[in-house]
């Protein structure tokens, strides 16, 4: 079978075992005992397809305001997010913004700071994709027809220049612990131009980018119940009320509070499921 199950009461959650084109990470969850879904989304270095199957669709509130959505596309945001729907059934598919760029047909910079509609990303196919997937029986027919369906869309000729995969790599396995200054001479490139080039294939800047890969290493450490001031230290703060304001900025909470937030069911099910695959690897 092509997904690995993580019964519990309440909810039917199924993570892909063979990953989608370019390496996308696929997940899928059903609301089964009607609790419902309401998440405060953090930042996180990655972009983010969630795409609903059901009869119910997505309330996402975001930096932008609120809409109702059958499905969405959501860039490296800053701010943080809410997520709400009665009865979900979705699809989220998580990606790198090197691979958005060939499989979404927009650079990731398009995306703009909040939620896009499927539809509006994909017109028509959108709708198709969500009957198809609503017709599905098993987990395993709803990962193929995701899988089917990003193969469709992948372009393998969009891709960031040489230097910019480069560099967002070095922010990835440095943890943001990186010098932009630093990273840009040693890509040949001045800093306006690695700060301009990057923000437009990446969809933030170098510094942005590394704060948000920093910060999702702290979280790491936060949610393995870990004292605030030994994760600032670790993961490259100055210390710890420099860890607050950076979970401030992504999280729109304090370290404490933010731990709360993974205690749904559903969420706990997410965050295992995404766990290292994006923040530390290049």
């Amino acid at each position: 079978m092509d997904f690995g199950r993580e019964p519990e009461v309440g909810w039917d959650f199924a993570r892909a075992a063979v990953a989608g084109p370019r390496g996308a990470a696929i997940i899928g969850y059903r609301d089964v005992g009607g609790a419902g879904l309401d998440l405060r989304v953090a930042g996180t270095a990655a972009v983010t397809v969630v795409i609903g199957f059901g009869d119910r669709e997505v309330i996402v509130d975001d930096a932008v305001g609120r809409r109702t959505l059958a499905g969405f596309v959501v860039g490296l945001p800053i701010e943080a997010m809410r997520v709400r729907c009665a009865r979900a059934e979705c699809i989220e598919v998580r990606l790198s913004p090197i691979q958005a760029y060939s499989l979404l047909g927009v650079s990731p910079a398009d995306l703009g700071r909040g939620v896009v509609g499927l539809e509006d990303l994909w017109g028509s196919r959108a709708r198709r994709l969500r009957e198809q997937l609503a017709a599905a029986r098993a987990w395993d027919q709803r990962f193929a027809v995701t899988k089917s369906f990003l193969a469709q869309c992948d372009r393998p000729m969009r891709t960031p220049d040489p230097e910019v995969l480069a560099g967002w790599n070095h922010i990835l396995t440095s943890r943001g612990q990186v010098k932009i200054g630093e990273l840009a001479q040693s890509l040949g490139w001045s800093h306006k131009r690695l700060g301009a080039r990057f923000e437009s294939q990446i969809g933030l800047s170098p510094k942005r980018t590394a704060m948000l890969v920093r910060f999702r290493h702290a979280v790491d450490g936060l949610l393995a119940g870990r004292p605030a001031a030994d994760v600032a230290v670790d993961s490259g703060y100055t210390d710890q009320a420099h860890l607050c304001r950076d979970v401030s900025i992504f999280a729109d909470r304090t370290p404490g509070a933010l731990t709360t937030n993974y205690l749904p069911t559903i969420a706990r099910h997410r965050y295992r499921a995404w766990g290292e695959f994006f923040q530390y690897r290049a």
